[in-house]
């Protein structure tokens, strides 16, 4: 029984995604950096296609100014050299026009034939600082807007920050019906009313079980006012060995090196540095025993040295296998593991784990994938 209700209750199978560091988020040793992990074309499609080889069914695409390239030119250059994975492309709201965005990941949507997922952020923009309440207004404000571009004829659209009247969506009609599963993660309580409202996958970063449970809570209330339910995901690291001792042992071989000034520096120049999640990644590591583990096999130190998700399951192959049956259990139906180096923990993971793992694609099992090209301007419709 899911510790909430849940979209796909009687889905046996999970979502299982790993990630490309497109950011400047692959190490050998946390905090040094390595010209041989740097987040070029090459080295991020190496992520990807290591991945897709392995049998994950899905990555994420993250998205930064600082460092690392842009996620959706990224997206559309695996497009064609990707045969089976889907791409899950972060998408900070406000930073093109909307209308254009619909447009842009409709034409993505196509170019995968439907294996893309979209990851909803709703950050500050590079020099900018704005309001909570404002960047979720807009936010909420382009997410309704993609959604009458993906499922109606025209946009008529009042709002605060965009006003559209009559805009036909011809240009804009994805691959998919009613176009990409929409994921989000954040804590505020501006971020769960957008999600409860209208995204379809809640995405955590590890905490104990309890934490997660309660996150789970807050956002089901919010969705239940809006007469909807969610699936729920969770995003962490991982470290599996063929024993648990080799997978500590690796989890502090690759801190060794670690300055933890830098790691500081690391974490504050990402835009989320002082968002909510991040304070709770912080708090995971004040909780933790003098190893870094705040709960068995849920270690901190990745933390140290970087924003955002900050925790990482490590042990053996059947400790990680039993903690990921007890979150599916819990009504987790997502997962999105990464590990450092990520093409070789991806090869870990695929080898121990993931053969015994049933997966899925979530676009396929909620009915987003047409079992012919459709009719859209795009696809097979009439030219005009």
């Amino acid at each position: 029984m899911s510790i909430v209700p849940i979209t796909s209750p009687d889905l046996s199978a999970s979502e299982v995604s790993w990630f490309s560091a497109l950011c400047s988020d692959d190490y050998r040793f946390l905090g040094v950096p390595d010209g041989t992990l740097r987040s070029s074309w090459e080295h991020c499609l190496d992520i990807v296609q290591t991945a897709e080889k392995q049998g994950f069914r899905n990555i994420l695409c993250p998205s930064s100014y600082q460092v690392g390239q842009d996620t959706l030119s990224f997206v559309a250059g695996c497009a064609p050299i990707t045969e089976r994975i889907n791409l899950l492309a972060a998408v900070r709201c406000g930073e093109m026009q909307p209308i254009m965005l619909a447009r842009t990941i409709a034409t993505l949507d196509h170019m995968l034939k439907g294996r893309l997922t979209i990851n909803i952020i709703s950050s500050d923009f590079p020099g900018q600082k704005e309001p909570s309440p404002y960047r979720y207004q807009r936010s909420r404000e382009v997410v309704e807007i993609l959604k009458q571009a993906w499922s109606q004829d025209h946009i008529n659209f009042q709002g605060e920050v965009y006003t559209f009247e009559n805009l036909t969506t011809a240009p804009a009609k994805p691959y998919q019906t009613n176009g990409p599963l929409l994921y989000f993660g954040g804590y505020s309580l501006d971020a769960l009313e957008l999600c409860g409202q209208h995204c379809d996958v809640y995405l955590m970063w590890p905490e104990t079980e309890d934490a997660l449970a309660q996150r789970m809570q807050d956002v089901n209330a919010v969705a239940e006012r809006h007469n909807r339910t969610l699936d729920y995901g969770l995003r962490v690291h991982m470290i599996v060995r063929d024993s648990e001792a080799e997978a500590r042992e690796y989890a502090d071989f690759i801190v060794s090196k670690l300055d933890d000034e830098y790691g500081a520096m690391i974490r504050e120049r990402a835009l989320d540095s002082t968002s909510l999640g991040v304070s709770h990644q912080a708090k995971n590591r004040e909780l933790a025993d003098k190893y870094g583990y705040v709960e068995p096999n849920l270690w901190t130190g990745v933390g140290r040295a970087r924003s955002g998700c900050g925790a990482a399951l490590v042990g053996s192959a059947d400790q990680v296998l039993t903690k990921i049956e007890q979150y599916k259990k819990m009504g987790i139906r997502a997962f999105i593991f990464s590990g450092y180096p990520h093409i070789e923990e991806a090869e870990y993971f695929g080898r121990l784990v993931l053969p015994h793992l049933e997966t899925c694609s979530l676009p396929h099992e909620y009915g987003r994938i047409p079992k012919t090209t459709p009719m859209t301007p795009l696809g097979a419709g009439e030219r005009t």
